[in-house]
């Protein structure tokens, strides 16, 4: 059975999401941030060197990064095609894989940085105006691609929306969604699903 190491209020709960929405196994096993450092425990770093979260334990097997992760969810429970394409369509496993990385590895920096500027009373204004310009730029993309779908892909939610809807519900979080009706919509739409749910009731409350 997969064990996802768990990091409360974190990334780790689209994880447990995703698992929700294949069906499969899994067992938690919970860890909290430091209250002071607001940093995962040291006992993170007996599972995967980086002491980071989400890891997977899989039949030995240890897995971090969120986009690793996902494919391997994927490949493995996914059998039929429900949540990814196959390679078999090369053109449009290409489009999902872009989509699916893209969250960790453009959107969440910009975020990142907005979010400890609001935590720290000193202004930075490079960061300050870098950040700011990145998240217009980011959140103009990814409101031109829903323009006219209901999700990243097309009509079939997908597992590249789960990582989206991760880099969406920070930047609500921090307030720079209110602008963009059209993604809150997208953002409720999709943490209003069935597995959604059950993925806060188990991992969450």
């Amino acid at each position: 059975m997969i064990t996802v190491h768990h990091l409360r209020i974190g990334r780790s709960i689209f994880t447990v999401w995703l698992l929700e929405e294949l069906g499969a196994a899994y067992e938690l096993q919970v860890y909290l941030r430091d209250p002071a450092t607001f940093r995962a425990p040291p006992s993170l770093k007996t599972i995967h060197p980086l002491g980071k979260s989400p890891v997977i334990v899989d039949d030995g097997q240890v897995i971090a990064e969120s986009g690793a992760i996902t494919s391997y969810l994927l490949e493995k429970f996914d059998t039929a095609h429900m949540l990814h394409p196959s390679r078999d369509d090369l053109k449009t496993w290409a489009t999902f894989t872009q989509w699916l990385h893209y969250p960790e590895g453009s959107v969440f920096l910009p975020l990142l940085i907005k979010m400890l500027l609001l935590r720290n009373s000193q202004p930075h204004v490079a960061l300050d105006t870098f950040s700011a310009a990145e998240i217009k730029l980011h959140l103009d993309h990814i409101n031109q691609q829903l323009s006219d779908k209901p999700f990243i892909l097309g009509e079939q939610f997908s597992g590249a929306d789960i990582g989206i809807t991760y880099v969406m519900s920070l930047a609500k979080r921090i307030g720079v969604l209110n602008d963009y009706p059209h993604l809150l919509a997208y953002l409720d739409r999709n943490t209003s699903r069935p597995a959604f749910g059950r993925a806060i009731e188990r991992a969450v409350e």
